[in-house]
């Protein structure tokens, strides 16, 4: 009787220390947190779509750990408002210096276009290259490549599509798209594409060793939604 008495007691103690030990665990916890430094950042209250202008109501304020913080992350709002979103941001995305831009950077600095992990490089271009000079930024080409050392018994060479659907940053020095019909044509002998580190190896070994011509994908998006089926 006196074992089990003991027994009983034993399981009680030892229920009672775990309950202790988890609620002194659970408040050292809030402690950390409450502790560990943070740091203010600018994060986006609502979704900003690329290419959207940031107004101050899209924006708030959040306090995230210091430790880890993104080099780039925004911590004021300070001349935020006006300026363009370069990608979509998502709610509660804190905002990073290469995420905006305003109309002036995006004339200058065409670091500022390029998304992370990509790289900007051009190639030089004639009039029949660039379609007619017709590309203008934020369009998407494909980059088509013709080897001209390599013919076949005939003479005749081969074209290839060596790249699709690539971002445009820039004609020659200009990065926006002409937004004027009465802005003064201007011929340009260059186009810079954003690229990866391996296809921008592969392009320019394209561009040394043959001919490169640029197609244009339209920018107009098929309106699937009055399709119906017969």
């Amino acid at each position: 009787m006196r074992s089990k008495i003991i027994l009983v007691l034993a399981l009680i103690m030892g229920v009672v220390t775990t309950v202790l030990f988890f609620n002194y665990m659970k408040q050292f916890d809030i402690e950390t947190v409450a502790n560990q430094n943070l740091t203010t950042v600018v994060a986006a209250k609502e979704k900003i779509a690329k290419n959207e202008k940031i107004t101050a109501d899209k924006l708030m304020t959040i306090e995230v750990p210091s430790e880890g913080l993104h080099e780039q992350a925004i911590l004021s709002m300070e001349g935020l408002a006006g300026q363009y979103a370069t990608a979509d941001i998502e709610v509660g995305e804190v905002l990073l210096d290469h995420r905006v831009q305003n109309e002036k950077e995006e004339t200058i600095f065409v670091s500022k276009k390029v998304t992370e992990g990509n790289r900007a490089v051009s190639v030089g271009v004639n009039f029949v290259q660039s379609v007619a000079n017709l590309i203008e930024p934020e369009d998407r080409v494909d980059v088509l490549f013709t080897d001209t050392n390599v013919k076949d018994e005939l003479g005749r060479v081969e074209t290839v599509t060596l790249l699709r659907e690539v971002r445009v940053l820039a004609v020659d020095r200009r990065m926006i798209e002409t937004k004027d019909e009465a802005e003064p044509y201007t011929e340009y002998s260059s186009v810079t594409l954003e690229l990866s580190p391996e296809d921008s190896v592969k392009l320019v070994n394209a561009y040394e060793n043959g001919s490169v011509h640029l197609a244009i994908h339209s920018r107009i998006v098929a309106d699937v939604s009055n399709d119906t089926d017969e």
